[in-house]
């Protein structure tokens, strides 16, 4: 399945593309598709068997939405939020 994951910092999706590759999960930095709001504008598109594919949600996670092919669907929203 495939993921997109937003944040609060560029860093914070920086930090967490590369735990991604430190766990050979494919992912990559792009811009927030405007369908899914995010506070740095900078997401982690990536690719896994679940929607959370490190320890626990990162702080620095605003949001993670599954891809579908006609949209999205949020899997996990920070509390802040």
């Amino acid at each position: 399945m495939e993921y997109i994951a937003t944040f609060y910092s560029h860093f914070g999706a920086m930090r967490f593309k590369k735990q991604c590759d430190k766990r050979s999960i494919p992912a990559r930095l792009m811009p927030v598709p405007r369908n899914l709001s995010s506070s740095c504008g900078t997401c982690v598109r990536y690719e896994s068997g679940c929607a959370c594919p490190v320890e626990e949600w990162p702080e620095e996670m605003e949001q993670a939405a599954e891809v579908l092919s006609e949209g999205y669907r949020i899997c996990y929203r920070a509390k802040n939020s």
